[in-house]
């Protein structure tokens, strides 16, 4: 359960980064909900990876 919270609690965090980065490089920035399922996307497929 605690995997699930931190990994809730990191693509929002990582959400908050890249639309921060994207304004700061004055870039169109994504939307929030797009940032958060590519991040939990990559993370699920790193984490089978390791699973081998």
């Amino acid at each position: 359960m605690e995997g699930i919270l931190s990994l809730a609690v990191m693509s929002l965090l990582c959400a908050f980064c890249v639309r921060w980065a994207a304004v700061r490089l004055r870039v169109p920035a994504p939307t929030r909900v797009a940032v958060v399922i590519v991040f939990v996307l990559v993370a699920l497929a790193m984490w089978g990876q390791s699973m081998r």
